[in-house]
Order: C-alpha cells, then sequence, then structure tokens
C-alpha cells in the first residue's frame, strides 16, 4: 500500500513538473511571452467633458463610457446635471461633490482633471486645491499668471496635486509656445509642467512632434486634436489620423521620451452636437497605435 501512494506521488509529481513546463506564462522559459498587464501602454486614454460642452457633465460622463473609455476631464462652469442646476466651480457644496462622485463611481469613470482658472492669492488658491482634493483631481490645468506660480506651486507640493499650464493659440495665450511653458517652468519642482494642446501648436505653426520634443518630461497631459489645416486659426478638428497634425508621430515621440500623462484627453472641438461617431474613431486610432507599438516592440 505504501509503495502504491509513492508510486501515485511520483507520478502526479512528473505530470505537475510536464505541464510547468508546457505552461508559457513561466519566466523560466525564456520565451518572449508577457502577460496582459506588461503589454499594455501605461497610458490613460479619456475625454475631455468640454468636447461635450452643449450636455451636462453627467451626460458627458454617459457619453465616455458609451465610447469604451474610463478616464474623462472636467472644466469649470459645465453644468453638473439636468437636476442640478449648479455649474462646476470651487464653491459647489460637500453634499454637490458627493453626489459627482456617486455619478462617476456607478459609471466606473475616474476624474483625472480639471480645467479651471487658478488665482494667485493663498486663500483664493487653497479654495481650488481643496476641492480639486475633494474630487479627487490628480491634475489642475490652467492659464494662470507667471506671477502666481510661486504661491501656486507651495499648494501643488501641499497637496500633491500637479498645475498643467495649458496653451492656446499664438496671440491669445501667454504659454502659446513650449519654450514660453518651459521657461515658467525653470526651476520648479516636476509638479509644475505642461497640458500640450497639440491642437492650438497646430494653429499656431508647432508640429505637434516637435512640441513634444521641446517639452519633454514636463508634460503632464494632454489635449489631443488633429486639425483639417495647419498653421490655420480656424481650423477644425477631423479623427485623429485623417489631418494634417501627425499625430501618431507625436504619440511616438511620447513613447520614446517615456512620458505617462494624467491623461491623454480628446478634445473634439467640431460637429458639437453629434461628434460621437468622430471621437470614436479618435479612440480606434489610439488603440491601433498601441496595437502596432506593442507589437513591434516584442
Amino acid at each position: 500500500m505504501v509503495k502504491r501512494f509513492a508510486i501515485h506521488y511520483i507520478l502526479l509529481g512528473i505530470i505537475a513538473a510536464g505541464c510547468f513546463m508546457l505552461n508559457t506564462d513561466n519566466p523560466a522559459m525564456g520565451s518572449d511571452h508577457k502577460d496582459n498587464a506588461s503589454q499594455k501602454l501605461d497610458w490613460r486614454l479619456g475625454a475631455t467633458s468640454y468636447s461635450f460642452r452643449l450636455f451636462t457633465f453627467f451626460e458627458a460622463i454617459d457619453k465616455t463610457k458609451a465610447l469604451g473609455l474610463n478616464y474623462i476631464e472636467v472644466f469649470e462652469g459645465q453644468t453638473i446635471s439636468k437636476d442640478i442646476s449648479a455649474k462646476i466651480n470651487r464653491k459647489l457644496s460637500d453634499e454637490t461633490i458627493a453626489k459627482i462622485r456617486r455619478k462617476l463611481d456607478d459609471a466606473g469613470v475616474t476624474l483625472t482633471s480639471i480645467y479651471m482658472g487658478v488665482p494667485g492669492d493663498e486663500a483664493g488658491c487653497r479654495t481650488v486645491f481643496e476641492f480639486a482634493r475633494k474630487l479627487g483631481i490628480a491634475t489642475i490645468i490652467s492659464e494662470p499668471d507667471p506671477k502666481s506660480l510661486d504661491t501656486i506651486e507651495k499648494f501643488c507640493d501641499e497637496y500633491g496635486i500637479n498645475l498643467a499650464l495649458h496653451n492656446h493659440p499664438k496671440g491669445t495665450s501667454k504659454y502659446w509656445h513650449p519654450r514660453e511653458v518651459l521657461k515658467a517652468c525653470e526651476g520648479r519642482g516636476k509638479r509644475i509642467g505642461a497640458c500640450a494642446d497639440l491642437g492650438h501648436w497646430q494653429r499656431s505653426g508647432i508640429e505637434p512632434a516637435e512640441g513634444v520634443r521641446m517639452l519633454g518630461e514636463r508634460i503632464i497631459s494632454f489635449h489631443v486634436k488633429d486639425l483639417n489645416k495647419f498653421g490655420e486659426p480656424k481650423a477644425h478638428d477631423v479623427p485623429w489620423g485623417t489631418g494634417r497634425g501627425n499625430i501618431a508621430a507625436a504619440l511616438e515621440e511620447v513613447k520614446r521620451l517615456g512620458i505617462e500623462p494624467t491623461i491623454f484627453g480628446i478634445e473634439y472641438e467640431h460637429n458639437w452636437k453629434s461628434s460621437m461617431p468622430e471621437i470614436a474613431e479618435c479612440v480606434k486610432f489610439f488603440n491601433t497605435f498601441q496595437q502596432k507599438t506593442l507589437s513591434s516592440d516584442k
């Protein structure tokens, strides 16, 4: 009887060893196989609620989820919902903030960032950062006076929340060119950086890939757009990869530099009432880019 049990366990051991050797997940095999997590770039694609500025924030959340996205950026001034007439602002009550967070949780969507004004005084700064903390926001996107950055940076460090300087087109923004952002960030910690708006760069005659190269690790977040014309202030959005912005080259540069932004925010500012099909094309472009990149890395 003892011998029979011994033989039985020896056979089980041989079978288990064989299964182990055949398992392609076994690192001892020395194969190129990687698990799903390691095959994904650590990039978060999401929608900016400004793409849905004609709708409420709750509707923007629903549209974001319908696109298969799990991340969203909100903008100051957007109406919250059809039942909550208040607009997104730093003076919202804790009760309203709780309702916003519950909506996000129910939808399975993470609020990564907010576009809003940041005042230069300490009291005003604190209300903004406290509001962002309550919403669980990682990055505030803004265009504050460069003279306010010393004060703002103190709150970035205290709250562990980033400030990303956003660029509007040349002639309308103090941060329109990457070199102006670099100048503002000089000597500052990593929590002060850039929200690179690729569409406004195109309007200003700046190639998105070149702008990414110039800013490098100072990039904290993205507003991604592809436009039908280059160097034209009145150019409008088109699905990624069909315009003049060479979005693939910009993404390649992001990958090469190892930038992992808070969010790649789809900010689609055209065909406002029915842009979902075009935004879906942007999502498809991004996913295809990731697939090709991962295949080429194997």
